[in-house]
């Protein structure tokens, strides 16, 4: 996350999430949502600040997050 919070190369554990999830606001900027997937379950998801160079966590967690149970 530190050298490529945002890869060119999405793997299944480390990708955008999608549909409304894709986008979260931050102080008025609209950023990309990224999921990192810690283990089987724990998850950390984060707004990706490309203007400010900034990643903004959003969610961590060691569940599976509720909002992807739609």
């Amino acid at each position: 996350m530190r050298t490529d919070p945002g890869p060119t190369t999405e793997t299944p554990r480390h990708h955008r999430l999608k549909g409304s999830l894709a986008h979260g606001t931050h102080r008025g900027q609209t950023c990309e949502q990224w999921q990192i997937e810690v283990t089987g379950g724990g998850r950390i998801w984060y707004l990706l600040d490309t203007a400010r160079g900034t990643c903004w966590i959003t969610f961590a967690g060691t569940g599976h997050p509720r909002a992807t149970d739609c």
